[in-house]
């Protein structure tokens, strides 16, 4: 943490942000102290590790469990946007939690955002921006809201069903061949969508109730968590603690 005071005052404001964030959707912050330039931050232990991870194993998750999941993070977003009025500006696989209670909560928000300003964009383009939403990527002048974390959750649900990352590079097998060249497929290509062909018409409805590249016509989260295929699959009693433990994420144990 070799940066300049202000900057570690703005950190420790967005801590106490954090910390005040109680929610059974969102991983529990307890406590952060600083010592010798390091910032520590002590944080609900999930022993299943991130979506991310468990991602790595299945490759792609099936409805009935992606609409369980997801009905936790839009009550997590719910709680966040509209209670605490936070908007957390990383969403992705990997700041989603899971542990083998079937839990799935929100982890790393504010703070990340804040050291990456101070760390460049060499490093953190990649792996962050990938999930933001075109009014963020192109420095909207109006600013940008909630509903940027939306965009993101939309793309999450399409690389969890699919297996593979929504926006597809010109040339498949050499990838991309610059991050300015992934933005610029965000923000001027139409926006991805579910094949129909391979998932329901509720699923493909709700990927396109979140990605819609203008804001104001995005869906809330209070309004998506009323979506039909957040219901679709209730009386099938998905069970995602035996899903995440016989998908073999490895369950830590203390």
């Amino acid at each position: 943490m070799t940066i300049e005071e202000p900057m570690h005052k703005q950190i420790a404001r967005e801590l106490k942000i954090n910390q005040s964030a109680q929610c059974p959707y969102v991983v529990v912050y307890y406590q952060s102290f600083y010592n010798n330039g390091v910032i520590s931050i002590i944080l609900e232990y999930m022993d299943g590790g991130s979506l991310e991870d468990f991602l790595s194993i299945v490759k792609t998750i099936p409805e009935p469990y992606l609409a369980a999941i997801c009905k936790q993070v839009l009550k997590g977003l719910i709680y966040l946007h509209h209670e605490k009025h936070i908007i957390h500006r990383d969403l992705k696989p990997s700041n989603l939690l899971i542990n083998h209670r079937g839990e799935v909560k929100i982890t790393d928000f504010g703070v990340s955002a804040i050291m990456e300003t101070t760390s460049g964009l060499a490093n953190t383009f990649i792996g962050t921006y990938i999930y933001m939403s075109p009014e963020r990527i192109t420095g909207n002048p109006g600013g940008y809201n909630y509903r940027s974390d939306i965009w993101s959750l939309g793309l999450i649900l399409l690389k969890c069903a699919t297996g593979k990352f929504p926006y597809t590079p010109p040339d498949k097998k050499e990838g991309w061949e610059n991050i300015y060249q992934l933005i610029e497929v965000v923000v001027e290509k139409p926006p991805p969508s579910a094949p129909s062909d391979q998932f329901s018409l509720e699923f493909c409805s709700f990927i396109s109730a979140c990605l819609q590249k203008n804001p104001k016509d995005r869906k809330s989260a209070p309004d998506l968590v009323r979506h039909p295929f957040i219901s679709m699959y209730e009386d099938l009693d998905v069970d995602l603690s035996a899903y995440f433990s016989n998908g073999g994420s490895t369950l830590a144990t203390i």
